[in-house]
């Protein structure tokens, strides 16, 4: 049965120019969470079929490892640091709702449709007037989901359609590890011999920051891992990887629905996560914390008729500060001039190598705490700052130790680099006016756990 195949869109010149956008997400997802990237743990079909039918990204990261401030950065384009965003259940600024994802391509022309979780700060979508551009097609719960936009990718569209499809799931490992009901998933915990094998770097890197595991002790209830066997840590990835593939079944379910409507073909598909979770690596689950398991986030992009396909791209993007200019420029949609972040529709189209960004800034306050932190990702390393507690700093060669093994600060010969990476960082809390508890931000050379200061010129 064809919904609205191909006569439908050519029909019109502005069709033509402005495709069908279609924005699946889910909650939690790490990038190596997908068996086109860890066949051996994860069984993801239906997302590895969006990978090798378009274009996925191995370097992106979350503007913040925390639900409401990343979704904040993917609708506004803005860092949440610089609105005060930092923190999940923080009302929306009344004054930029109009330059939201959803109210921008309403203007241009689109019928724009919100299927799932919401998170800012309510768990659904808003109705009526406070709807952000969208109509409100499921709440938050992801039973049910995937067959109301299947429904409204039944209905009949005389203009092209902007869908979000936000699902709460693998985030239901949350509740896992708490030992409570799921909410949206049956998980039964297999012969510990039938789960997982532990990462590599599940242990503590050596000169770790410290204040991780004092935020890991000192919030139980979001971090009830903190007893742990190694034997609980298996049936915890075991059952991570089980949540993963229970909504990769979900978003098959929609893609059967774009290829039978005709849809498919020409429309533009995202799929991408808010953030990652700790995944057994460094002993640490949730979210909050700067590992690379956490911020690195899946970005996969199938651009209309395959333009390229079965491509992995290793330029650094931001998840969420580039995703509203990249949707808007295929809408043909304004870009406000508050995004920090770019389009990348020519990383999507074009044999281009070169970075759209020198560096990713990702900047997180932990849940339930005052603990802030920066991560400065540059094509080749990786520089955190945590603003407070002893080896608060921490810098990593990507290329070579990818799993934070090495923590480059403490050997003197690597100065100069480090240095790079904390005036990099002073410049961009400067410009985009983001305010650091009232203190300057990098510590001095003798001393990398109290005072702040600037780095040396």
């Amino acid at each position: 049965m064809i919904f609205c195949g191909l006569a439908g869109i050519f029909a019109s010149g502005v069709w033509a120019q402005q495709p069908n956008i279609i924005y699946i997400m889910t909650d939690q997802q790490t990038a190596s969470a997908l068996s086109c990237e860890n066949a051996s743990v994860v069984h993801t079909p239906h997302l590895d079929r969006l990978a090798q039918e378009g274009i996925r990204f191995s370097h992106a990261y979350c503007a913040a490892p925390l639900s409401g401030p990343s979704r904040f950065a993917m609708i506004t384009g803005i860092p949440p640091g610089r609105e005060g965003m930092l923190k999940n259940h923080t009302p929306f600024p009344e004054e930029l709702k109009e330059k939201t994802l959803g109210n921008l391509l309403s203007k241009a022309g689109y019928e724009c449709a919100y299927a799932g979780k919401w998170h800012l700060p309510e768990a659904s979508l808003p109705t009526g007037e406070n709807g952000f551009g969208f109509r409100s097609l499921h709440g938050h719960n992801d039973r049910g989901l995937a067959a109301s936009c299947i429904a409204f990718l039944r209905e009949h569209h005389p203009k092209p359609f902007f869908l979000v499809a936000s699902f709460d799931n693998p985030h239901n490992i949350c509740e896992y590890a708490r030992n409570q009901q799921l909410p949206f998933a049956e998980i039964q915990d297999p012969p510990v011999e039938d789960c997982p094998n532990l990462p590599s770097n599940f242990a503590s890197a050596p000169y770790e920051a410290a204040i991780i595991r004092l935020e890991q002790k000192g919030h139980f209830p979001t971090y009830p891992v903190i007893d742990y066997t190694v034997d609980d840590w298996r049936r915890y990835l075991n059952a991570y990887y089980r949540l993963v593939e229970t909504v990769d079944g979900e978003i098959g379910k929609i893609i059967d629905a774009l290829v039978e409507s005709g849809l498919y073909d020409q429309s533009v598909i995202i799929f991408s996560s808010d953030h990652g979770d700790g995944a057994a690596s460094n002993r640490w689950n949730q979210k909050s914390a700067l590992f690379e398991e956490v911020v690195n986030v899946p970005f996969i992009v199938k651009a209309p008729n395959r333009f390229r396909s079965n491509l992995v791209r290793p330029q650094l993007i931001n998840a969420g500060l580039d995703l509203l200019p990249t949707i808007c420029d295929y809408a043909a949609a304004e870009i406000p001039d508050h995004c920090t972040g770019k389009s990348i529709r020519r990383l999507i189209e074009q044999e281009d190598e070169q970075e759209i960004h020198p560096y990713i800034v990702t900047e997180t306050l932990f849940d339930k705490s005052t603990t802030r932190g920066w991560m400065i990702r540059t094509p080749g390393h990786k520089y955190v700052l945590y603003d407070k507690g002893k080896y608060r700093e921490q810098l990593f060669d990507m290329q070579q130790d990818r799993k934070e093994r090495i923590n480059l600060v403490v050997e003197k010969k690597n100065r100069d680099l480090l240095d790079r990476h904390r005036t990099i960082l002073n410049e961009w809390t400067e410009e985009n006016h983001i305010v650091t508890s009232g203190r300057e931000l990098i510590p001095p050379e003798k001393n990398h756990c109290q005072t702040l200061h600037k780095p040396t010129k």
